[in-house]
């Protein structure tokens, strides 16, 4: 499926309607030039699953779990993995296949790792269309 968002509102509401529907046991991936709104988009994901705490992209932590939504939500922020080996030192495999929904900012990072099934999304913009612009592309949902 691909989607036009010509807003940061549009971009958070496309995230928020796939949060309401995110099940256990999915992995989103979510990849993205920077400044494209893959923050903003996670935001409206969060909101989806009803997590009414600030959720913001784990840069220096890698990952941060959000537990206040009706199923667990591990945001990953994969953009400075120096080696693979760092994602087994943080106990991906529990998030990944655990109870929770994870969404995976900068995945093409760590598709090595990447369970066979994942719904990817990819925001891009094209600044010839506007600078709020994004066509933000969804495949793998069932």
């Amino acid at each position: 499926m691909e989607y036009t968002s010509n807003s940061p509102q549009e971009t958070f509401a496309l995230g928020k309607r796939l949060g309401e529907q995110a099940k256990p046991g999915e992995v989103y991936c979510l990849d993205g030039d920077l400044g494209v709104g893959k923050t903003i988009f996670t935001q409206g994901f969060a909101a989806g699953l009803g997590i009414d705490e600030p959720v913001n992209s784990p840069t220096f932590t890698i990952v941060q779990q959000y537990d206040s939504g009706r199923i667990p939500l591990y945001h990953f922020d994969v953009y400075r993995i120096g080696d693979i080996s760092e994602m087994d030192e943080i106990g991906y495999e529990d998030c990944f296949y655990g109870e929770g929904v994870c969404l995976i900012e900068w995945s093409q990072l760590i598709l090595e790792i990447l369970p066979d099934k994942v719904v990817h999304i990819c925001i891009e913009k094209d600044l010839e269309q506007g600078f709020d612009y994004r066509k933000i592309t969804v495949e793998g949902l069932s």
